[in-house]
């Protein structure tokens, strides 16, 4: 018998259902399966580097001057720091290594400077001011001037504040006066003032009266030492007479270039005769008057360190001592680093520099600012200091025998001003390195020289020249941010942020 097992019978669509049904299922193993392969490969693979977005860490303002006179100071576009690195050379600004406190930039007030000044209309004579000495809009913010004792030998002539006939002598001072200054100088300086309160003024004798001296000429001779008193009691009659005009004189030098004999009017003053006559006689008047303004001994080259040293190294006269003041018409601005490093409490001055007439713009702009500017500073200096402030078309007025080829920051024909180069040479510092800045550290580039500034109020300021004939680029980096600009041969930029 055959057993009869019975099937019931499937759905024609029963194997489709269940085929499906274990493809889904399968379906669903494999992309959990690959899910899990993601995640634990994507949490052991690092990710693929992203290139830094660039970012604008703040703008840098740019002041230009170009050697072809293309640009003069003026406005450039901003510079921007950012978080990109290159493989340009870098000029790194730090602003926690302070040096010397600046005191300020200009120029000298010559008697001729303040005639041309003072005779052009009141209208052009005042935007004039305005434009040298304020700090706003286009002014360049003049803070320190140099005015002579007497007449230097851009005056119009010789005199001195106790000019007598010969044979003559007035040990008491009787007979001085300030007159001959109430006519330009005094009146000038007055403006200057209401524009810039705050203003130094730094003054410099060319000679001492002629009945004072052994040649009893205003060309070269020395101070009688019988008259060292007499001529202290001078310094000290003329500072309480400017400030009876409301002029305050900060700083004044016993002799502008001690050592040069030949000009007009000029005296001859050794190193131990100075240091003599201060220790003697200029610092103890000053004590028993109450005088507070700065003596600042030598004021001449740059070749002679000996002779500042020899006067600074007296502990009775380092008392009435503030520092050193130079020159550069000969030796090498290193020559003020090897001073201060000598006596690092005692200040450094540069006083004078002329720009003559036979000069170029771009070589005079690109000296100077290596010199002056960069060299004298980062070598100590808390001022800088050009020569005559303004010109006539003939380079006068001067005295006879006197500078015949001293080009002025302006040459003032009439109520016509021109600007020359040591106008814009100034410029670039006396704008914005203000009187309370300090010099701080920047890094050397090949090609370049700066030097670095750090404001009262947080400020940064970079003054650079490219030394070359091409145009190069270069990095500013501060506080780890970097911008990179560029220079033409010759040019000079003061940067600010």
């Amino acid at each position: 018998m055959v057993e009869v097992v019975y099937k019931p019978e499937l759905p024609a669509n029963y194997f489709l259902k269940n085929n499906g049904m274990q493809l889904f299922k399968f379906s669903l193993l494999s992309l959990t399966f690959s899910l899990l392969l993601f995640f634990c490969s994507e949490s052991q693979t690092p990710p693929v580097p992203v290139p830094p977005a660039n970012i604008n860490y703040g703008n840098i303002q740019v002041w230009l001057t170009e050697a072809n006179k293309s640009a003069l100071f003026s406005k450039q576009k901003d510079v921007q720091f950012n978080n990109l690195n290159n493989q340009l050379p870098s000029i790194v600004v730090d602003s926690t290594q302070k040096f010397q406190e600046i005191d300020g930039f200009g120029f000298c007030l010559t008697d001729g400077s303040a005639h041309l000044i003072n005779t052009m209309s009141d209208l052009d004579k005042n935007t004039l001011l305005q434009e040298l000495f304020s700090t706003n809009g286009n002014s360049i913010g003049i803070s320190y001037i140099r005015v002579s004792i007497g007449a230097s030998d851009l005056s119009q002539n010789v005199y001195s504040y106790d000019d007598l006939p010969d044979g003559q002598t007035d040990t008491l001072l009787t007979r001085f006066n300030i007159d001959k200054n109430r006519v330009d100088l005094i009146p000038v300086l007055k403006i200057i003032l209401q524009i810039n309160p705050n203003i130094k003024i730094l003054g410099s004798p060319w000679s001492a009266p002629s009945w004072m001296k052994d040649n009893n000429g205003t060309k070269g001779g020395s101070l009688q030492k019988k008259y060292y008193d007499v001529y202290a009691n001078y310094f000290v009659k003329y500072i309480q007479a400017m400030k009876a005009e409301g002029i305050s004189i900060d700083a004044i030098t016993p002799q502008n270039e001690p050592l040069n004999p030949d000009n007009n009017p000029s005296m001859y003053m050794t190193a131990s005769d100075q240091a003599y006559f201060i220790k003697n006689s200029l610092g103890p008047a000053f004590s028993k008057f109450n005088i507070t303004t700065k003596i600042i001994c030598y004021d001449h080259n740059a070749d002679v360190p000996q002779y500042p040293l020899t006067v600074l190294q007296d502990a009775d006269i380092r008392k009435y001592v503030d520092g050193s003041a130079f020159h550069l018409y000969a030796g090498n601005i290193s020559a003020l680093s090897q001073v201060h490093n000598r006596f690092p409490d005692k200040n450094i001055y540069f006083t004078e520099q002329y720009t003559p007439s036979s000069g170029s713009f771009g070589g005079d702009l690109s000296w100077h600012i290596q010199n002056l500017i960069i060299g004298a500073t980062k070598n100590w200096s808390k001022n800088v200091l050009e020569w005559n402030l303004a010109s006539d078309p003939a380079l006068g007025p001067h005295t006879d025998g006197g500078c015949t080829t001293c080009l002025g920051a302006v040459t003032i024909d009439g109520n016509k001003v021109t600007r020359n180069q040591s106008y814009y040479i100034i410029a670039h510092a006396s704008k914005l390195v203000r009187p309370g800045s300090y010099r701080i550290q920047s890094s050397n580039i090949p090609g370049f020289s700066n030097v670095s500034f750090l404001t009262p109020d947080g400020r940064k300021i970079l003054i650079v020249i490219n030394n070359g004939s091409q145009r190069q680029q270069f990095n500013i980096k501060f506080n780890g941010k970097t911008a990179t600009t560029s220079l033409n041969g010759g040019a000079v930029a003061t940067y600010f942020w």
